[in-house]
């Protein structure tokens, strides 16, 4: 009988002296990306303030009539087209193409796409900021760290930049940890799983903590509490959620034949007013709560759900999706986690409209992992951020069970991510 094969040894730990060196820049990486995140969201709410209220208010008209709304999105993307037909670098690449962590642009395309960032997100283009900010912070950090340390990897200027940001959006490191073990998995490199995390955990937390001290964010949507699961819970999450990938999935397979759509005009600037229309006409339709990144809005439809009917939720929800995929194809910048969360919640207000015997924080938060497994193809993110919008323990069982048959659903299948040639990633 031949000898049994010795068991692979256990990656050797990195040294300490080699993790506290990239203790300081980590923590510096995270901090000035909670600044840019903060600094970025700061300027779009005054915007957002004058085109949403102060405007309106001068001409005496609601901020949110449906011909307001129609002709401030139109005009944004208008504003938009004009800018990414104009400034240096295009403000990047066609973000359908693009994933929340890419390679690093070159720092001159950064400008223009900061501009474009604030002019979507104060004219309510259903986008949040994480790809933007994210792609922005990777470029700063990649470029001036190579300067300063120069003998620290390429690679971990972009992990440092990334983890920071995402800690910064979700207030807690952990998404951070989650979603980049999910990429280093992906990466060949030496050494144990949580050495490799070390520095960007150290990131992710600064950013966090600095976003937390200055700005307060929560994503709990304060549903009743929901302390034991039974087998008719356990029934339903799997159901939702299994419904909300399926919904999730339309949206994928959708998201090829709108860009091929606006890319058939040739032209940013047509393809993007054109968007904002469309947009403009989505938002009459849906209400002004399907307007925006979303994050805000969740917390309103959470805070009174009986003010809507199944019907109007049900509305909402796909109302939303649509303007996810005709921002994120006609040529917007912006990222797809918060609208889909949005419209997660708002199925999820709509399956406990429809049977009240489904608890809101089953029903919320298996809508909402169905819809980000679809649109993300991240499980880990999906999993936290269902967790986090309901904030009780007691529904991580059911999530985990429900998650396994959305897994397969969306796995394997076309994801919200096009190569250059318009085909989607898979």
């Amino acid at each position: 009988m031949a000898p049994e094969s010795p068991s692979p040894a256990p990656p050797a730990p990195a040294p300490a002296r080699r993790l506290l060196a990239a203790l300081v820049p980590a923590l510096a990486v995270g901090v000035a990306s909670a600044l840019v995140l903060l600094g970025i969201s700061l300027l779009a709410d005054q915007l957002e303030d004058v085109l949403w209220d102060t405007i309106p208010d001068a001409l005496g008209i609601g901020g949110f009539s449906s011909l307001w709304m129609i002709v401030v999105l139109t005009v944004t993307g208008l504003a938009v087209g004009l800018v990414v037909r104009t400034v240096h670098g295009h403000a990047g690449p066609d973000p359908s193409t693009t994933g929340l962590v890419d390679t690093p642009m070159a720092p001159g395309v950064i400008p223009g796409l900061l501009v474009v960032t604030v002019l979507s997100l104060a004219g309510g283009v259903s986008l949040g900021p994480e790809n933007p900010i994210t792609a922005t912070n990777i470029a700063l950090a990649f470029w001036l760290g190579r300067r300063v340390l120069p003998g620290v990897p390429g690679e971990m200027w972009l992990f440092l930049a990334a983890a920071g940001t995402i800690g910064a959006l979700f207030g807690t490191p952990v998404a951070a940890a989650l979603i980049l073990s999910e990429a280093l998995a992906e990466r060949p490199g030496s050494g144990a799983l949580w050495d490799r995390l070390f520095a960007p955990l150290a990131s992710g937390a600064a950013g966090a903590l600095t976003m937390t001290l200055t700005a307060h964010p929560s994503f709990d949507l304060s549903l009743p509490a929901f302390t034991k699961p039974s087998w008719g819970d356990l029934a339903s999450s799997v159901v939702i959620a299994s419904v909300a990938a399926l919904l999730g999935l339309a949206a994928v397979y959708a998201f090829p034949v709108a860009h091929r759509l606006f890319r058939a005009l040739k032209h940013p600037v047509l393809a993007m007013t054109l968007g904002g229309l469309a947009l403009g006409l989505l938002g009459a339709l849906g209400g002004h709560l399907t307007l925006f990144k979303g994050l805000e809005q969740v917390k309103e439809l959470a805070a009174d759900p009986g003010k809507w009917t199944a019907g109007e939720f049900a509305v909402m929800a796909v109302v939303k999706l649509a303007a996810l995929v005709i921002a994120a194809t006609c040529g917007f910048r912006g990222g797809r986690i918060f609208p889909a969360i949005f419209v997660g919640v708002s199925l999820g207000l709509c399956t406990h409209a429809l049977v009240d015997s489904v608890p809101p924080a089953v029903a919320v938060s298996c809508a909402v992992l169905g819809i980000l497994l679809a649109v993300t193809r991240q499980g880990w993110l999906s999993l936290f951020t269902a967790a986090v919008l309901v904030s009780d323990a007691a529904v991580l069982p059911l999530l985990c069970i429900a998650s396994l048959p959305a897994w397969l659903l969306v796995t394997g299948r076309a994801q919200m991510q096009l190569h250059e040639d318009g085909t989607p990633l898979k």
